[in-house]
């Protein structure tokens, strides 16, 4: 069992930064792979960056150049750098973890931009 603390979201203006962390209760180099995922109103979850055990990183187009993902194995915590954030970007940010084949869900933060 893998618990997921969020925490990070909130209002910014557009063309402002937010950092969302993910902290893990398990050694994340257990952890297949570590990512984020948002979900704005009427639109399906989609995947917004992730990053495996050995430090493989993966962008969706939308946010490549502005975001970045990144861990720090002493607090097994994964952070999601956000810059330049436009609109569009407001949704529920919901950080997963892929650990043994099993999926685990953080509750979901909030980040609203305002233009």
């Amino acid at each position: 069992q893998v618990q997921l603390v969020e925490s990070g979201g909130g209002l910014v203006q557009a063309g402002g930064s937010l950092r969302l962390s993910c902290a893990a209760s398990v050694n994340i180099f257990s952890i297949n792979v570590m990512g984020w995922y948002r979900q704005a109103p009427g639109k399906q979850r989609e995947l917004v960056a992730s990053i495996t055990s050995s430090g493989s990183t993966n962008y969706a187009d939308s946010v490549k150049g502005r975001f970045t993902i990144s861990r720090d194995s002493a607090r097994n915590t994964v952070y999601l750098q956000m810059n330049s954030l436009k609109p569009e970007d407001t949704a529920v940010y919901y950080c997963h973890v892929l650990r043994r084949w099993t999926d685990y869900w953080a509750q979901g933060t909030q980040v609203t931009v305002s233009s």
